[in-house]
């Protein structure tokens, strides 16, 4: 985490990891390679797509690694959200964004 990452989330900043191109979420070798190596899985049956969002590992790797965390059909982003936000990701076709929960009745 850099020292400007560390000022925004000591004054409520959380980091979100979306894909933005159809196609979904997904990360590179090297990148999941170094997910594992972070967070200590060993499970050979892990799989990417396990990962929350807001993991700061996932928020590092991404952020170090810029284009080479990218997975084959993925094109991974850092979104900002303010701490107090109860969101989710929403998608179409594999193209995500970050929205605000809310309640929903069906």
């Amino acid at each position: 985490m850099t020292h400007e990452q560390l000022i925004k989330t000591l004054k409520g900043i959380q980091y979100i990891v979306i894909n933005t191109c159809h196609g979904g979420f997904s990360l590179s070798e090297k990148a999941e390679t170094l997910y594992k190596e972070m967070a200590g899985i060993t499970d050979p049956y892990w799989h990417d797509r396990e990962v929350a969002r807001d993991d700061p590992y996932l928020v590092k790797i991404v952020q170090d690694l810029k284009e080479a965390a990218h997975g084959r059909f993925a094109e991974l982003k850092i979104v900002e959200v303010p701490a107090d936000v109860e969101w989710t990701i929403d998608e179409y076709d594999g193209l995500e964004w970050v929205a605000e929960k809310h309640r929903t009745w069906k």
